[in-house]
């Protein structure tokens, strides 16, 4: 018998062993109390980090716990400590460069789809900066006292461009600021530009003249009857372009393209050779 509740007393003392102590929760009289105790500062703050809480602290009883004795550091612990966390940067969409998803979140910019392939992906197009600008035509211009028109040419280096596609109707996305606001919710995607783009109708998809090391468009024309800015008529290519979410667009031309230099220029700021200096091209190849 004496060997049985020796047994059962063992048993008891390994459970209350095992049994965690029950979770501790602050409130404010608990920290009213640490502190009547005569604990300093840096150990109620320790304790308040690392204990579950049900603060009140309104107006009112901000002002009852300082007349309580508990100081301004251990008050402001206690205000961290309820107030709510920012979403940290992680909480943002995870942004991707070549997923053929325009519903997933992309850095801004314009893509070429390459649907040709087994695994489609897309391919971001880097903006080119014209870095020359011609005139043509002189001669005839002045020749014909100006019923002749001297054209300006917008230059780009190199005779062609990085990003080519193997299809002759490509397929691009134009992805602009709204399509990812918690990245930039309002600021210009085209480096040096002045206005914020929202649309491709802000873009022209021209054919790119291939010469000795560079390639070149024409962005504006002269004569006696008066100067035009801009891409030629003629020489734009029609495309359309939908919606496909906010801020994300699918732009396709309206024909087939032959093999060839392309690009999508931006609106042209100013005339003459000033306005071929300023203008930037999406550019691509056609192969």
């Amino acid at each position: 018998m004496k060997r049985f509740a020796t047994v059962i007393a063992v048993a008891m003392c390994t459970a209350s062993i095992n049994v965690p102590a029950a979770a501790e929760t602050l409130t404010n009289d608990t920290i009213i109390m640490l502190v009547k105790a005569g604990l300093d500062d840096s150990a109620i703050v320790a304790k308040i980090n690392a204990s579950d809480q049900q603060f009140a602290l309104s107006i009112d009883q901000l002002i009852a716990l300082k007349k309580a004795g508990v100081s301004g550091a251990v008050i402001t612990a206690m205000v961290d400590r309820t107030a709510p966390k920012k979403a940290e940067a992680t909480d943002r969409p995870q942004l991707s460069m070549d997923s053929p998803d325009p519903m997933t979140a992309h850095p801004s910019g314009v893509y070429l789809l390459n649907s040709w392939s087994e695994t489609p992906r897309m391919a971001r197009i880097d903006s080119t900066v014209t870095n020359q600008a011609k005139t043509g035509g002189l001669l005839g211009y002045a020749l014909t006292g100006g019923l002749a028109s001297l054209s300006v040419k917008a230059s780009i280096q190199n005779e062609t461009a990085r990003t080519k596609a193997l299809i002759k109707k490509p397929v691009f996305y134009f992805f602009f600021d709204e399509a990812n606001p918690q990245y930039s919710a309002s600021s210009s995607w085209l480096s040096g530009a002045s206005s914020i783009v929202s649309s491709p109708s802000e873009f022209t998809l021209i054919h790119l003249a291939q010469k000795q090391g560079r390639r070149e468009t024409r962005v504006g024309s002269m004569n006696i009857g008066g100067a035009k800015t801009g891409v030629m008529d003629k020489d734009r290519i029609a495309f359309a372009y939908e919606m496909v979410r906010s801020g994300v667009f699918k732009v396709t031309p309206e024909r087939e393209l032959s093999v060839g230099e392309y690009g999508f220029i931006s609106s042209v700021a100013g005339s003459g050779q000033a306005g071929a200096m300023t203008a930037r091209i999406f550019d691509f190849s056609i192969n």
